[in-house]
């Protein structure tokens, strides 16, 4: 594995029920990008982060994060999941729940100190939601609750990030801030893969992309492969006429 690899998958095969959701992937992801997931439903993206994550078991296969194991670098990852995935009605404030991205460096044990606090109220304000600190999670907006998860990942102060669709339910002003959020990231050498849907987006906020539809279909630098044979290929069930990117021949 090359020194510029943040993530390496090779032969993930993952099933639910003996149906293969994921097959055969290879696939390296450089250091230092800002990468978009795309495909239609059902296509297993975010199974993939998921089995990336060690949240499901493959079938076959191997993934390595810098060269390791995930287990030996899980204090290097964040993790932004679906909002649908989270029970909202949790009684816990904001605050506590950007809070909870340190218990990795300082232990579930230990109480939060006043530094871990400041780098909690700190993300919170870089990520547009000062004065929600003490308002309940489940009082807050989609939009909001996007917010707080994003503040949550950035004082892990990880090395790569994942995000499972960021920008579903937000407003386009929270969107445009998310992004530029991802994009300094990206700026400052982490890693940033998101499962997105929107391809119109695309060429405005990624810089790599990988097609997939339950295999690879294609990797790489947006500007060399985000074209209507890679889309096509992808999402081969609907018109390509549904994306207008590239205007009619």
């Amino acid at each position: 594995m090359r020194n510029n690899t943040a993530v390496s998958i090779n032969d993930l095969t993952v099933a639910y029920d003996d149906k293969p959701v994921l097959w055969d992937i290879d696939l390296d992801i450089k250091k230092g990008t800002l990468m978009a997931i795309v495909g239609p439903n059902g296509a297993g993206k975010s199974t993939l982060i998921k089995a990336m994550l060690n949240l499901i078991k493959p079938i076959t296969g191997c993934i390595s994060f810098f060269g390791s194991s995930y287990k030996k670098e899980r204090s290097k990852i964040a993790y932004v999941p679906q909002r649908g995935s989270v029970d909202w009605d949790f009684p816990t404030t904001a605050l506590d729940v950007v809070e909870m991205g340190r218990y990795g460096k300082i232990g579930w044990i230990k109480r939060v100190g006043k530094s871990d606090r400041k780098i909690a109220v700190d993300a919170i304000k870089k990520v547009g939601m000062e004065g929600f600190e003490k308002r309940q999670i489940s009082q807050l907006s989609g939009g909001q609750q996007q917010r707080i998860f994003l503040a949550r990942a950035l004082v892990q102060d990880a090395e790569i990030y994942f995000m499972d669709e960021p920008f579903q339910g937000v407003d386009a002003k929270t969107e445009k801030s998310i992004i530029n959020i991802l994009k300094k990231l990206r700026d400052e050498g982490k890693t940033v893969i998101v499962v997105h849907h929107d391809l119109q987006t695309v060429e405005e906020y990624f810089d790599y992309i990988t097609f997939i539809n339950v295999a690879v279909i294609s990797s790489g630098k947006v500007k060399e492969i985000f074209n209507r044979e890679n889309i096509e290929k992808t999402y081969k069930n609907r018109s390509f006429t549904d994306f207008s990117l590239f205007g009619s021949d």
